[in-house]
């Protein structure tokens, strides 16, 4: 059944904690509910999703409707072999999702743990952690089609997934509702222990279980990562970029400390984005009520009553002194509205 707010505060519904309001929220149980809003012509005026609010950053009020998904059902479709299939509504927590596959001893997603936000949105970032990422486990997303009022079901293939990037957010922007989300996990054990700080994390736990590696993630994440609940934030704000391997080369011949990463691209390199910030000496300053992150430099936070506009003048501030040092251009993770 569809449910309709109006005029409602968001700031329970993005977790940098800005308040603005929204002319209406409505929350969405399933495709039946999408299509009496496709007849009703909502997806003739200003419309949007809101799920955790994890990745994203407002601006001012949203003058328009925000689709709040509330289904939030797993359910196994199949096994064959090792292979285990999920149907997962959009409306289930992402963190609860990664638990529902270690306690059936699922391997897929555990070291994805701890990442905020709703699986209905873990396709449209395509979220990422520790050498894994949703695309890694997904075999399809279920939309609906806002401009036929048609269900899709797009095979993996055609989501275009890429680091922190889908179709999802470039051709079906504004064009797509993703209602559910098919994954496929593995009944065999296949831990990936690539970062070493995750390694001897699960090492110290006593091996690679998948108890062992979801607990040491969200033991990570805990430690460098503010809780939104006390510091308003949407975890990294930046992306680590990802330039050409002759600049990359020429950077860590300069500082040999840098950290250096494959990017799976030919003739191209990851930097860290927190590694460039740092240098450039804005690990824990803050401008007005906006502050970088004092134990991880990716992360920016709301100290307190900071607007979204002051978000982004540190971002801008963050980005520009980046580019003048070390001649990288940072993108931003984030969904700005």
């Amino acid at each position: 059944m569809v449910e309709k707010q109006y005029g409602v505060s968001l700031k329970q519904y993005n977790t940098f904690g800005i308040d603005v309001r929204c002319e209406c929220l409505c929350g969405f149980s399933s495709v039946d509910d999408l299509r009496a809003l496709h007849a009703e012509g909502l997806f003739g005026s200003q419309w949007g999703v809101i799920s955790g609010g994890s990745n994203i950053l407002f601006t001012g009020d949203y003058h328009g409707t925000l689709l709040h998904p509330r289904g939030d059902r797993i359910t196994e479709t199949s096994r064959e072999g090792d292979r285990v299939r999920l149907h997962v509504e959009a409306g289930v927590v992402w963190n609860d999702f990664v638990d529902y596959c270690v306690a059936r001893s699922l391997w897929g997603a555990e070291n994805l743990a701890y990442i905020p936000g709703y699986v209905g949105a873990s396709p449209v970032q395509n979220i990422g952690a520790y050498g894994a990422e949703a695309a890694d486990i997904i075999e399809s997303v279920e939309v609906f089609g806002t401009d036929t009022g048609a269900r899709v079901v797009m095979a993996r293939e055609h989501c275009a997934f890429g680091y922190r990037m889908s179709v999802f957010k470039t051709l079906l922007r504004g064009k797509a509702v993703i209602t559910a989300v098919n994954f496929t996990l593995s009944a065999v054990p296949d831990p990936r222990l690539g970062y070493g700080d995750l390694r001897d994390a699960v090492e110290s736990m006593g091996g690679p279980t998948l108890a062992n590696i979801r607990n040491a993630v969200t033991a990570i994440r805990k430690a460098k990562l503010p809780e939104p609940a006390e510091l308003g934030n949407a975890g990294s704000f930046f992306k680590n970029p990802v330039v050409e391997e002759a600049l990359a080369q020429e950077l860590k011949k300069e500082y040999p400390d840098m950290p250096l990463y494959p990017s799976g691209q030919e003739g191209r390199a990851k930097l860290a984005a927190g590694w460039l910030i740092d240098r450039c000496g804005w690990k824990g300053r803050s401008l007005g009520p906006a502050a970088v992150h004092d134990r991880q430099a990716l992360v920016l936070v709301n100290l307190g009553g900071a607007a979204g506009r002051d978000i982004l003048d540190l971002a801008a501030a963050v980005s520009r002194d980046v580019e003048e040092r070390f001649g990288v251009a940072l993108e931003s993770e984030v969904n700005v509205l």
